[in-house]
């Protein structure tokens, strides 16, 4: 509960816990609990108090059901969600963020060695469920949010999540997990994740419609035309959009 509480007065959002081990710690199996019925019930009313909420890391059914029972409102990863566990978070109303990307990354041939050798055989495991848990969960009906989770280097693959996920998804839900459902889960359902009067001008403009083919957004240089955030307009390659805000956006200038 201080880590909480502590976090909150440091100005977070909401509070994520390790509900599970990890593919990155070397000593804890993904299939252990990290926490008591009665500490997640604690952390989640301390975060309740402050107006916020819970999300947490798991993996497992398992985990999943005793995060989700104690009154976690998101599940962060969830390779090894089954039907059943995806329906429960279905009615309840629990979000789920997959990080296929995070997965791809470290067991690419760029980032070899990055993982010792405990936390690449665990790597592995989560890879190959992922996806098969991405369909698991949306056929459930259960709400999908956007996230990557990449550490450190690997941030700079963050898009490829669109491509990975428009394997099992139609480019249109994934579209809708960037947008609609995290604006939900976060309780900006009116103001954020629409292009609607009355809604925050976040925009990102490309020259294809990333409805039909999400990946688009996995080669920014050559589709992004433009950022606007807020209103104000972070970077533009378009003609006659002109830029009126000073921070940098990594897009190339358009040849």
């Amino acid at each position: 509960m201080t880590a909480v509480r502590e976090e909150i007065r440091g100005g977070a959002d909401f509070i994520k816990i390790m509900g599970s081990g990890g593919v990155s710690t070397p000593t804890d199996r993904i299939d252990h609990l990290q926490f008591t019925n009665a500490e997640i019930q604690a952390m989640v009313e301390c975060a309740e108090n402050a107006g916020t909420y819970v999300t947490a890391h798991a993996y497992t059914a398992k985990a999943i059901r005793h995060c989700i029972d104690n009154g976690v409102r998101g599940i962060e990863h969830g390779n090894f969600v089954d039907t059943p566990t995806a329906k429960i978070m279905a009615e309840k109303g629990v979000y789920l963020t997959p990080t296929l990307v995070t997965y791809a990354q470290m067991a690419s041939e760029k980032w070899k060695g990055y993982l010792p050798p405990e936390s690449m055989s665990k790597n592995e495991e989560v890879l190959h469920a992922g996806l098969i848990a991405l369909k698991t969960a949306y056929d459930a009906g259960v709400t999908i949010c956007f996230g990557t989770d990449l550490l450190g280097p690997l941030g700079a693959a963050q898009t490829f999540e669109f491509t990975l996920r428009g394997k099992t998804l139609s480019s249109l839900a994934v579209l809708q997990s960037a947008t609609i459902n995290p604006a939900k889960m976060v309780g900006k359902e009116s103001s954020l994740g629409q292009i609607k009067v009355g809604f925050e001008a976040d925009l990102v403009i490309t020259d294809a419609n990333p409805g039909e083919n999400v990946s688009i957004f996995d080669d920014p240089e050559k589709h992004v035309l433009g950022v606007i955030k807020e209103g104000r307009i972070y970077k533009s390659r378009w003609n006659g959009m002109i830029e009126d805000a000073t921070v940098p956006v990594r897009i190339k200038p358009a040849l």
